[in-house]
C-alpha cells in the first residue's frame, strides 16, 4: 500500500511518529516472501522541509513533485493548538497547498484519512461534506461551528464514512495507523498490537471534560454551572433555562449546536465526571455518590457507567478503565 502523507510547519511530533512506528514495526512482522514491505510511506510538504511543533527538521518531498498515485492520503495533527488556532493554522495561504491534495485525492478516488485537528484540513477541503466524522474531543465544537455540513461524532475514537476515515484526540493516530493495517490483514494487525501494546479505544467519552466543552459558549458555560450546583436536588430544566435569561428553545439548540447532544445528555455527561471524581477522591458509598449527583437509587448510575463507559463503580474506582484522576473545576 503506498501511503502519501502530507506534513506542514507545527505537524504533531508524536502523531507522526506513532504512523511511522507502526507501519515500520508492520512491515517488519509481515510474513512476506521477500518481496516489497505491504506498506510504503512517502511525507510530502510545500518544498523539501518542515519543521515539526517541537523544532525538528523533517526532510518532505515537495508535493509538485509527488511521483506516483497514493493508495492513501493521510493528514496528521498540527502540534497541541487551541482551536482558533486550529482554524488559524487550517486557513493559512502556505497550507493551501494541502487542502488542494485533499481535494484532488479524493477527485481521483483515493481513501483519505486524519487524526485529530488533521480533520480539519480535510473538512475546510469540503472532502467531508455530508459524511460523519471526529476529531479530539475538546475540539468538536469549534469543528462543529465552522463545518456544519459535517456531522460531528466527538465521542468516537474511529469513524469511517464512504472512503473517508478520521480519529478522535492526539494519540488516536496510533488507532489510525492500526486501521491501516487491518485493512491490508486483520491478522498483522493483530500481531503488530500484541507486539506493541496498542489496541481498540472506541470511544473517546470516557476522557472528556465537560466544563471544558462548555467553555465553548457562554450560554453551556453558565448552564454547566447552573447543573453542577443543582446535581444533588435537579430541578426542571426549564428553570435553568428561566434563571440563565433563556428560553428551553435556545438552550437545547445551543447545546445541539455545540455539543452534539441535549441540555439533558450534558447534565448525564456532568454527573458522571462527578461521580468518577468522588469514586477516586474519596471514600463515600456508591450509594452515596448516587444521591450526590442526582440519582435515588445506585442502580441508575451503576447503569450509566455501564451504558457510557463499558465499565463499573468499581472499576472506575481502582482507575482500570477511566485514566482521569482530577476534574477541571469550574472557575
Amino acid at each position: 500500500m503506498r501511503i502519501v502523507m502530507a506534513a506542514i510547519d507545527g505537524i504533531f511530533d508524536s502523531g507522526l511518529a506513532a504512523i511511522m512506528d507502526v507501519l515500520n514495526a508492520s512491515n517488519a512482522l509481515s510474513p512476506g516472501d521477500g518481496g516489497a514491505p505491504p506498506f510504503s510511506v512517502t511525507v510530502v510538504g510545500a518544498g523539501t522541509q518542515v519543521s515539526t511543533a517541537n523544532g525538528l527538521s523533517l526532510a518532505t518531498v515537495p508535493v509538485a513533485e509527488l511521483s506516483h498515485a497514493a493508495d492513501l492520503l493521510l493528514m496528521p495533527a498540527v502540534g497541541f493548538k487551541a482551536p482558533e488556532h486550529v482554524v488559524a493554522t487550517v486557513r493559512e495561504p502556505a497550507n493551501a497547498w494541502a487542502l488542494d491534495l485533499a481535494t484532488a485525492s479524493a477527485g481521483s478516488g483515493v481513501p483519505l484519512a486524519a487524526a485529530c485537528s488533521g480533520a480539519f484540513f480535510l473538512a475546510e477541503s469540503g472532502t467531508l461534506d455530508g459524511r460523519r466524522a471526529t476529531t479530539s474531543w475538546w475540539l468538536g465544537p469549534a469543528f462543529r461551528k465552522r463545518y456544519p455540513a459535517v456531522a460531528v461524532e466527538d465521542s468516537r475514537t474511529l469513524i469511517h464514512d464512504g472512503p473517508h476515515t478520521t480519529a478522535g484526540a492526539a494519540f488516536a493516530h496510533i488507532d489510525l495507523a492500526l486501521w491501516v493495517v487491518q485493512r491490508r490483514s486483520l491478522e498483522l494487525a493483530d500481531l503488530v498490537a500484541r507486539y506493541l501494546l496498542i489496541g481498540d479505544r472506541p470511544s473517546q467519552a470516557a476522557f472528556a471534560l465537560p466544563t471544558q466543552l462548555a467553555q465553548a459558549d457562554p450560554l453551556l458555560t453558565a448552564f454547566e454551572r447552573w447543573a453542577r450546583a443543582h446535581l444533588a436536588d435537579p430541578p426542571p430544566l426549564a428553570q435553568a433555562a428561566r434563571t440563565l435569561g433563556v428560553s428551553m428553545r435556545t438552550l437545547q439548540r445551543t447545546a445541539q449546536a455545540v455539543l452534539g447532544r441535549s441540555p439533558l445528555d450534558f447534565i448525564q455527561d456532568i454527573r458522571l465526571d462527578e461521580a468518577t471524581f468522588l469514586l477516586r477522591t474519596t471514600t463515600l458509598s456508591a450509594e452515596t455518590i448516587a444521591g450526590r449527583v442526582g440519582y435515588r437509587n445506585v442502580s441508575t448510575l451503576r447503569e450509566l457507567v455501564r451504558r457510557r463507559r463499558g465499565s463499573s463503580l468499581e472499576a472506575l474506582r481502582h482507575g482500570d478503565t477511566d485514566h482521569r484522576t482530577r476534574r477541571t473545576p469550574s472557575s
